[in-house]
């Protein structure tokens, strides 16, 4: 049954095809259909004490930890549940992100919607890399609290350009570790294209500097137009005004009338 399974179940690294070296781009395959797509670049900030000159007094130290290109996978989908697992250094971290797809009573009516429900990030402050001379090394979790993130309707992909930061709770002592995710495309549920995202549905964020960006440009237009509109309506008033018969004011020209 295991072996049916990973034969019907693909995961892909596909990042290597991004032009942008700090975007990732990954895949679930099952049953040679793709269930799940995830683009993004993401990077974590995490807090760690260190001992101070004087081997006494504790200070805290921060680590920019990204995701790595060719970090390792798992994918599961579901029809109202899907997971997302990436491990990079050799599993000294690992960063799981799981949707959730449901329902809400709208004034329209019944209207399903997706999101990313609870992120969890496992790091190693034994690992050297981005952890210097880290107090009492080893393995901490950071979990979100209450998350409700990249709402979505049902059908369609998420996406933001824009930099969002997302803050998890570690059990290392409390800290709060900050995940930057910037260049998200997203779709955990019902792609209907083998690799192709649906319809994407913009962050407010995205959303609002689109319309910072046209609303010159329309307001151009308009302030365009209206003054096409005032030049007509002038050259209309004259053109009719100089074709009137002008009736003489001075009464003294009335004289040689009759």
């Amino acid at each position: 049954a295991a072996a049916r399974l990973a034969a019907e179940q693909e995961v892909e690294n596909l990042s290597g095809l991004s032009p942008n070296p700090e975007k990732d781009i990954f895949v679930v395959r099952e049953n040679r259909t793709t269930c799940l797509m995830a683009e993004f670049a993401a990077k974590f900030i995490v807090p760690y004490d260190v001992w101070a000159s004087n081997y006494v007094d504790l200070i805290t130290e921060q680590a920019d930890i990204p995701l790595s290109r060719g970090a390792e996978m798992k994918g599961k989908c579901g029809t109202n549940e899907s997971e997302l697992e990436i491990s990079w250094l050799e599993q000294a971290y690992t960063l799981k992100l799981f949707f959730l797809k449901e329902g809400h009573n709208t004034s329209r009516g019944q209207e399903a919607f997706w999101r990313l429900s609870r992120i969890q990030f496992t790091y190693d402050t034994a690992e050297r890399t981005y952890f210097k001379d880290a107090v009492s090394p080893g393995k901490h979790t950071a979990n979100s609290h209450r998350l409700s993130a990249l709402v979505t309707p049902a059908g369609k992909s998420y996406e933001c350009q824009a930099q969002q930061t997302i803050s998890l709770i570690s059990n290392d002592h409390q800290k709060s570790v900050q995940l930057l995710l910037s260049e998200v495309r997203i779709q955990p549920f019902d792609i209907t294209a083998d690799f192709v995202f649906s319809e994407e549905h913009k962050c407010p964020v995205d959303q609002r500097e689109q319309l910072e960006e046209t609303l010159p440009l329309i307001l151009g237009l308009i302030l365009g137009l209206v003054i096409v509109i005032t030049l007509c309506v002038y050259h209309i008033h004259h053109k009719l005004t100089a074709n009137q018969v002008q009736i003489p004011r001075d009464r003294s020209q009335y004289k040689h009338m009759g």
